[in-house]
């Protein structure tokens, strides 16, 4: 070979390693989530780990608000501009994306093998045929409350009902603080930290759920109201002007110390440890009587998934592998305490918070949100106008029996097993 043809041939090898490189490097995939308050995490902890083990593979993450992400991402993804990676809330929604092709099939991922059927479950078609989301995380509901405040007025945790609302009427009585703080408008946080928190308890969690799936239970029986009656007593410690109150407003209320109780999602962990100078602790919704048996909302939360229009689908799928293993689920769980990770691998938690949270997991029974699997497949979609009759209820506009009747009307028009 001549001096001058190997010359060439080396020239040309470096300029194609350039340009494999240089290409390389312009992978970038993009997250589209509804989780617009873990922003800094994603930047500040998780993307950097997951581009430090793989160079050639940039990562943005880019949410919209909660209450519009449903309907920014179907928006974005029929005009073909959504990103690589779509993170998937749990059931229908999710489902009525795979079946309209938006999200692609993931179960060849090795890193299925680290997660349950039953974490599996909540991304999955309805046979179990197909996983189009790796599992993330659950959250868990129940109250989280200012100890400088219960100690300075007295006030010992509420474990029943009774309980609960006298320790609203004391708080309201000495006037220093809001005894709860969330508001109405926003709709959706009356649903999921109101009725969807205390609900497990008047309907026995897995049991009613199921039951008003196969049909067995209806939404006007006596376990679907008592949810509604029991909110309709919360507006009148919600503190005044709660009815315009969104929720970065209650947060806000809650962190600056002006409210003593927050109904919460474990969720709101990382922020309220940023932004609260005073000792937090939760307690469970409190049963109706001393003995019951309680039920927590343990609910697979969080997924993450292809993009099936995706450009960058291989590079994506790296992603989710990743997002599968150990590593992520240790370094999710506890940059985020309060998202209480699927994989089967153990996660040892540091933020006592978190840790109260998951420790109900021993005492009391886990169940999901009542209207997440099937039970929102149709119009009305049962999800969207429970957020509607939860606020109405809170404020007075709707009776507990009208809610749940309304409500029930909308479900049997379309689901067979209701009518």
């Amino acid at each position: 070979m001549t001096t001058t043809r190997l010359t060439g041939l080396l020239m040309a090898t470096t300029v194609l390693g350039s340009a494999l490189a240089a290409n390389a490097q312009d992978v970038t995939l993009t997250i589209e989530s509804w989780r617009n308050d873990d922003l800094t995490i994603w930047q500040d902890s998780i993307i950097p780990a997951f581009e430090a083990a793989n160079p050639g593979i940039k990562v943005e993450f880019t949410p919209s608000a909660p209450a519009e992400y449903n309907a920014a991402l179907n928006s974005k993804l029929d005009a073909g501009s959504a990103g690589d990676l779509i993170t998937c809330r749990p059931f229908d929604a999710s489902l009525a994306l795979y079946d309209g092709g938006k999200l692609a099939d993931l179960s060849d991922l090795s890193a299925m093998a680290n997660f349950s059927d039953v974490a599996k479950s909540a991304w999955q078609t309805d046979d179990g045929s197909a996983t189009f989301c790796v599992p993330m995380a659950s959250v868990i509901h129940g109250f989280i409350y200012n100890k400088d405040a219960f100690a300075e007025l007295g006030l010992e945790v509420p474990a029943t009902e009774e309980e609960f609302f006298a320790v609203l009427d004391k708080i309201r009585e000495d006037g220093t603080y809001i005894p709860m703080a969330m508001g109405t408008n926003d709709q959706w946080e009356a649903a999921t930290m109101g009725y969807q928190n205390i609900g497990p308890n008047y309907w026995k969690g897995e049991e009613g759920r199921l039951a008003l799936i196969k049909g067995e239970q209806k939404l006007t029986d006596e376990p679907w109201v008592a949810p509604y009656a029991q909110l309709a007593r919360w507006g009148e410690y919600l503190g005044d002007g709660y009815e315009a109150q969104t929720y970065p407003d209650s947060q806000n209320l809650f962190t600056l110390g002006r409210a003593a109780i927050y109904p919460a999602g474990s969720w709101e962990i990382t922020g309220f440890n940023a932004q609260a100078d005073f000792e937090m602790g939760a307690f469970p919704p409190p049963v109706a009587a001393a003995g019951d048996e309680c039920y927590i909302s343990d609910h697979t939360d969080i997924a993450i998934g292809l993009n099936a229009a995706s450009p960058n689908a291989e590079a994506a799928r790296t992603f989710l592998e990743w997002v599968g293993s150990a590593e992520f689920a240790s370094l999710y769980a506890n940059a985020l305490p309060g998202f209480f990770s699927l994989n089967s691998a153990a996660v040892e938690m540091a933020d006592p918070l978190a840790q109260e949270f998951v420790s109900w997991r021993g005492k009391c029974q886990s169940t999901i949100r009542s209207t997440y699997q099937i039970l929102s497949r149709g119009t009305p979609n049962l999800e969207n106008e429970t957020w509607n009759a939860s606020a109405n209820v809170i404020r007075g506009a709707e009776t507990p029996g009208d809610a749940a009747t309304r409500l029930q009307e909308g479900l049997a028009s379309w689901y067979e097993p209701q009518q």
